[in-house]
């Protein structure tokens, strides 16, 4: 649902990010939700540790959950110490042991929000790391969230307060409190906007139907940075149609290697889309880590899903959609600064040119994809069961 009065505020990578987050948690006076794939007990995470230790210490409910794979590292002494300063934490599904391949394992919490005394929320794909916490510690990774005040923080508490709910109530097996509900802010600003939540029950797709419904209705110009880019079926065609109706459609995408399988597997669809006129850039002055698109400068997206088999069929994800010319276009500007600056075209007859075991190393990344998607069982949701995909592709 589109949430009108809303003033939101784009922050581009940590440097923006975690001086508001800390802020609005040293403001807290009630309460603080926070979820996160990842925290790390580096200089960020133990900042962010000591502004809810000290919130808690006002007397402020601190609740944090963390995804119990991403996370499963997380510091046993920080995390001591949160308890001991009346931080409630805990794991969404908690790992145990190896890694099996069901699908109630591979469900994780991928989502980033924040939520401060139901006033102001924090959507996007930041999570609680610092940026040299990185191999080869490059410069900030790229990447994006939103600082939200206005009635649609009322949605994202609901959410953070829903999932908490549920959590306690897999520990115990007994009714437990949600905690307290705030009222619905009043109006802060002028903004559209809409929280798009992806779960494996009552919004299994509404990511992804949002980017097919702003495909569609494309007119001028779509554009894409993402991390982890292998669409499926459906979602490759919708913008190979879009191009093909004159839409410019434009794709940044990851230049350094973090990810082998995911990078290759990525690497075999550029053919596909280069042949049908679709522009590729990868960024190589950082680790991309964004999942961002903005459509004809009036509809933008922000948030934690990645546009793969893994955001799209399996984890938890949050995103926020702007219907707002002044926002799309200011996340239009930024894309294309960080491309200018940072990224390089890939073009169609370098491509074509690659030596053959690169482009083989391709193909291998994208059959592993493909195989584990289809072990736990997702391969025709995701539209990989057709065989036209590879025909088309080859």
């Amino acid at each position: 649902m589109i949430v009108p009065s809303n003033r939101l505020t784009l922050l581009e990578n940590g440097p923006q990010y975690f001086p508001a987050l800390l802020a609005a948690i040293d403001a807290a006076e009630t309460e603080v939700r926070l979820e996160s794939y990842l925290y790390e007990a580096d200089t960020i995470g133990l900042a962010v540790a000591e502004a809810l230790m000290r919130a808690a210490a006002r007397g402020v409910r601190v609740y944090v959950l963390l995804d119990g794979f991403g996370a499963s590292g997380f510091s046993a002494g920080l995390a001591a110490r949160l308890s001991a300063a009346g931080v409630l934490w805990r794991h969404y599904r908690p790992e145990r042991g190896l890694l099996r391949l069901r699908r109630h394992r591979l469900r994780r919490l991928h989502r980033k929000l924040v939520v401060v005394d139901g006033r102001v929320a924090f959507v996007g794909g930041i999570n609680i790391i610092a940026d040299d916490n990185a191999p080869g510690h490059p410069s900030h990774r790229y990447d994006y969230a939103v600082q939200v005040e206005g009635p649609l923080v009322h949605e994202v508490h609901a959410a953070v307060r829903r999932l908490w709910w549920l959590v306690e109530w897999s520990r115990s097996r007994r009714r437990t409190s949600m905690g307290p509900t705030f009222p619905v802010p009043a109006a802060a600003g002028t903004q559209a906007a809409e929280l798009l939540l992806r779960d494996n029950w009552r919004h299994r797709h509404r990511i992804e139907e949002a980017y097919f419904k702003a495909i569609r209705d494309a007119k001028h110009e779509i554009v894409i940075a993402n991390a982890y880019f292998l669409p499926g079926w459906r979602f490759r065609h919708a913008l190979t149609e879009a191009a093909q109706r004159g839409v410019r459609v434009v794709l940044l995408l990851q230049g350094r290697i973090e990810y082998r399988i995911q990078h290759y597997a990525t690497l075999a669809l550029y053919r596909f889309f280069l042949e049908r006129g679709v522009e590729i850039y990868e960024y190589r002055s950082s680790f991309l880590h964004a999942k961002v698109a903005v459509v004809d400068r009036s509809w933008a997206t922000v948030g934690s899903s990645n546009i793969d088999p893994f955001s799209l069929v399996l984890a938890r994800e949050a995103n926020i959609a702007v219907h707002d010319r002044a926002f799309a276009s200011d996340l239009h500007d930024r894309i294309f600064t960080a491309l200018r600056t940072g990224a390089s075209q890939v073009h169609r007859l370098p491509w074509r040119l690659l030596p053959w075991y690169r482009r083989a190393l391709a193909w291998l990344g994208y059959g592993i994809v493909r195989a584990l998607t289809g072990l736990v069982g997702y391969a025709r949701e995701f539209g990989e069961a057709d065989g036209r995909s590879n025909r088309q592709e080859s």
